[in-house]
């Protein structure tokens, strides 16, 4: 016997922070990875920092710890490779400093406030999730806040058991929403993790090529770019969020209205993510 499947209509979009909404380029924990490492005698690159992101900080850190080029320098230092509680006591170093310039860093992302004014017009929910712990979220939320960045809902990723690339934050967001069905739900993130934890939510999912963390571009530079440039730094961050198939990617927020009235259609065509 088959089922109909019920309609379902667009309810909510769920958007990552940092490389999302605010901080063009995902600079703020990167940098302070970089410097947090440093003090243990470990060099790490701006690149290596970038790998992980999307996660929770411990396991971003933890996984860090656990690459061959960095497990070596931490072992040459202290005569082992890095445990469990080294990687806390990494952590404890680099949650103050990111706590210190997290501010610095959270300017809006152009584009963002009137696209989240144009999705509340349209009767939609606005929810978000981060891989900051609450501690950093709070400085986060108070300086977006002054430039009209205020989700309905906000997950930290120590408010669940387990973040990203767990579905835990996405579906948090669902029920305090009061959703319907996942499949009424947009995930907009641009990290790998973030995105795998719409997909493993039953939303759909856009992925961000050139505002965020896979490009790892300032805004400057950014604007800067000439058409090929955006052209490679598209390709760059293509490969890298393709493992995990967004259903659409696009450059930055600011090209995000186009994907709502597309999602739309195919939720009105009975087509789910």
């Amino acid at each position: 016997m088959t089922v109909p499947s019920l309609p379902v209509r667009l309810e909510a979009v769920i958007f990552d922070w940092a490389g999302t909404l605010v901080d063009f380029g995902s600079f703020a924990p990167t940098k302070v990875f970089v410097e947090a490492f440093a003090q243990f005698g470990m060099n790490v690159s701006l690149e290596q920092a970038r790998g992980p992101m999307g996660m929770g900080k411990w396991d971003h850190i933890r996984t860090l710890c656990d690459e061959p080029a960095i497990a070596s320098q931490y072992e040459a230092t202290f005569g082992r490779l890095p445990t469990d509680d080294d990687v806390t006591a990494i952590y404890e170093r680099f949650l103050p400093m990111q706590l210190e310039k997290v501010a610095q860093y959270s300017a809006a992302i152009p584009g963002a406030v009137e696209v989240l004014n144009t999705l509340r017009d349209r009767g939609l929910k606005i929810g978000s999730c981060s891989g900051y712990p609450r501690s950093v979220m709070d400085r986060v939320i108070e300086r977006a806040a002054t430039e009209g960045i205020a989700p309905e809902y906000i997950v930290a990723s120590d408010e669940v058991p387990r973040a990203r690339p767990a579905p835990a934050m996405a579906l948090k967001n669902v029920v305090e929403l009061g959703l319907a069905d996942v499949a009424g739900c947009i995930k907009v993130d641009d990290t790998a993790p973030g995105i795998e934890e719409g997909r493993r939510a039953g939303m759909w999912t856009v992925g961000l090529l050139l505002s965020g963390n896979a490009a790892g571009l300032t805004l400057e530079e950014y604007r800067n770019l000439d058409a090929a440039g955006r052209d490679a730094a598209r390709a760059r961050a293509n490969q890298e969020l393709s493992g995990v198939a967004p259903h659409f990617v696009i450059d930055t927020i600011a090209d995000l209205p186009a994907i709502i009235t597309e999602i739309e259609s195919r939720l009105a065509a009975g087509q789910r993510p």
